[in-house]
């Protein structure tokens, strides 16, 4: 059990806070946002259940992992994990769970933020150490959780008492944006001119290059998200103006790492588990397009986060259905080595 495998909650968890964004005239969209996150609960239930069972039995695996840097920075995806499940609990299962919806959504806010502090400030002391490592996309995941919880607090901040507490949790929601921007921007200029020296990466990470744009949807969603939550004008308008611009670089991004996917699969692109880098970067620019076109009253732009919703349902169909048939494989090579252990030594004792 390795810390990657959240991503499969992050990717189903943030089909569901999408759906419950979304206007509600779109089909099915409050129906797909309760199954989604129902999904995404099981999924992180299992999976820190496993994680769990890992650290007691193979805890110097488990602590390889953390000092690996290949390995370590998956664990921002624990963070976000338990980050979108907690937002979809104050949106998509508010029905569901009723009066505990909001506690419940803070409860795992609390606990993703922390988590995701102590992912970035890990991956920033190892940052600003010389390492001769090759920097891939994944370094953007440990530092990245702060964005998801300015985010996913936003709607927070509507639950507090006005006054003190709002503006509390405006002022951190605000410091987590910019933590979470200023190492984000940092990965991604060394990561980018990595690249471009030396190339794509090898094929069964090539999917790992939509990560960065997971990042500029989030910000986008983050800080408009907060604009709104705020009441202040000014702070719509910078909302506005940061999403505007970064929103056109979105477009140019999604542009080129389409192309270079699509490239890849007409040369036989097989499945991996980063095929879930598809999904949550693809999910963040919808809320973010949602949330801007929210702000703008753009209802062309809201037209494309519903748009880009639809094509993160295809998408996660697909990378579902190869996760799922990669581990019943999986499970019958093992169940295959387990029926064969005993007839050998059997064999071993008649001495044949």
């Amino acid at each position: 059990m390795t810390p990657n495998w959240y991503a499969t909650v992050m990717g189903t968890g943030v089909v569901a806070v999408v759906a419950a964004a979304l206007p509600a005239e779109v089909f099915l969209a409050r129906i797909a946002s309760e199954i989604f996150w129902l999904l995404a609960v099981a999924l992180l239930i299992g999976l820190t259940l496993a994680l769990a069972r890992h650290w007691a039995r193979r805890r110097e695996d488990a602590l390889e992992d953390v000092r690996s840097h290949t390995m370590f920075p998956f664990y921002g995806a624990v963070s976000m994990a338990v980050l979108t499940v907690g937002t979809g609990a104050g949106s998509a299962g508010h029905t569901l769970l009723g009066n505990v919806a909001v506690t419940t959504s803070a409860i795992l806010w609390t606990i993703g933020t922390i988590i995701g502090l102590v992912t970035y400030f890990v991956m920033v002391h190892r940052l600003t150490r010389r390492h001769r490592v090759t920097p891939v996309p994944s370094w953007l995941l440990p530092v990245v959780p702060p964005m998801v919880s300015a985010a996913g607090g936003a709607s927070l901040v509507r639950q507090l008492s006005e006054g003190a507490p709002q503006i509390a949790m405006l002022v951190t929601c605000y410091t987590l944006f910019a933590l979470a921007l200023t190492a984000a921007v940092f990965v991604a200029v060394v990561v980018g001119r990595h690249l471009v020296d030396n190339g794509l990466p090898a094929a069964p990470l090539l999917p790992t290059v939509w990560i960065p744009l997971g990042v500029i949807g989030q910000s986008i969603a983050a800080i408009n998200l907060l604009g709104a939550a705020s009441g202040l004008t000014w702070l719509h308008t910078v909302g506005v103006v940061y999403g505007t611009a970064t929103g056109a670089l979105g477009v140019i991004g999604l542009g080129i790492v389409f192309t270079v996917t699509a490239k890849a699969f007409c040369r036989g692109l097989s499945f991996t588990p980063s095929w879930w880098s598809f999904t949550f970067p693809v999910g963040t620019c919808a809320l973010g397009a949602n949330s801007l076109g929210d702000s703008l009253d753009s209802a062309m732009i809201v037209r494309a986060g519903v748009i880009l919703w639809c094509a993160l349902l295809l998408i996660w169909g697909t990378v579902t259905f190869h996760t799922l048939r990669h581990g019943a494989r999986l499970m019958v090579s093992a169940f295959s080595r387990e029926t064969l252990r005993p007839t050998r030594t059997a064999r071993l004792a008649d001495g044949t």
